[in-house]
């Protein structure tokens, strides 16, 4: 049994659900957002909110019950409060800056790294070294956010490159004479 599944999803009073078979849609101050859900689940409105169900008791609609609960309550919190995730620079001269619509990105290469901000996606830089990526949709703050990771990720000896804030890197000791 999926523990995660079991649990209700509360909606807050701002946001609003329609239930239309196995799409459901979410809006709120946030913005709007769609999600399919698999086959094998079930949602519908119950007294403490939406409630996820298996339509059997199969392996795959088991495995499906708790991921498709989740993937609601992020549409949910999505458009309710939106997600944030933080990334820090480490590194002399390495740098990010807002250019108009571009982050702008200096990390050592012998050019800027100029990275488009996708839509529904804002990006501040509150120091030249932080970056913080807001958004409603949890997958595409993510997926930004590892995308401009993979420009420089932080290598284990001086730990220069730019990493989540709450990353830990490994670090290994350098040559002895």
């Amino acid at each position: 049994m999926s523990r995660i599944g079991k649990k209700p999803i509360a909606v807050p009073s701002n946001v609003t659900v329609n239930l239309d078979g196995q799409n459901v849609s979410v809006k709120g101050p946030k913005g709007q957002l769609a999600l399919t859900l698999v086959e094998e689940v079930s949602i519908a409105n119950g007294e403490e909110g939406l409630v996820v169900t298996p339509r059997d008791e199969s392996q795959r609609a088991r495995a499906m019950w708790g991921m498709q609960r989740t993937l609601v309550q992020n549409l949910v919190t999505g458009v309710a409060e939106g997600f944030t995730r933080k990334l820090e620079i480490n590194g002399v001269g390495y740098r990010a800056a807002m250019q108009g619509k571009n982050l702008q990105l200096a990390l050592g290469f012998s050019h800027d790294v100029l990275y488009e901000v996708p839509e529904g996606i804002e990006i501040k830089t509150p120091k030249p070294t932080e970056i913080e990526i807001s958004g409603s949709d949890k997958q595409v703050v993510g997926q930004v956010a590892a995308e401009i990771r993979g420009y420089r990720p932080p290598e284990p000896y001086k730990g220069k490159g730019v990493k989540y804030d709450d990353e830990v890197i490994f670090r290994k000791e350098g040559k002895k004479k």
